[in-house]
């Protein structure tokens, strides 16, 4: 069985992160394929924005992934642990830069993994 780490370094597809804030409101924004860091934790990062937002005051998430031209996928489900703000290990990490980088604030925010799901159906893996 493919372990996470190989799973998305294999797989192409479209990620979408879920947040919901301290009152429940939601949020869902696509997000790119997980950084996978030491302790079998995995990272996001992040601008201040809404999803960043309802991390701060939520610490559950889940992180929806779909393959490209398939009905197939998985559901991360997830627990913020720590985060990290503007440093080089973040900017390490990232593949792509933007314009207005300079002047904004990022974060790479850390997640345990405490469950995985496939796309549809109810099994826990």
């Amino acid at each position: 069985m493919m372990n996470l780490k190989e799973y998305f370094s294999s797989i192409k597809g479209t990620g979408v992160l879920s947040t919901a804030d301290d009152k429940w409101e939601v949020n869902a924004a696509v997000y790119a394929t997980p950084h996978f860091m030491e302790e079998g934790l995995i990272a996001f990062i992040m601008r201040e924005n809404k999803t960043y937002r309802n991390i701060s005051s939520n610490p559950h998430a889940c992180f929806l992934f779909i393959e490209d031209g398939k009905m197939d996928g998985k559901r991360l489900y997830l627990t913020k642990v720590k985060e990290e703000k503007n440093t080089e290990l973040l900017h390490s990490l990232r593949k792509r830069k933007y314009q207005d980088d300079d002047t904004k604030n990022l974060y790479l925010v850390y997640f345990t993994v405490d469950k995985v799901r496939p796309l549809i159906g109810d099994q826990e893996k």
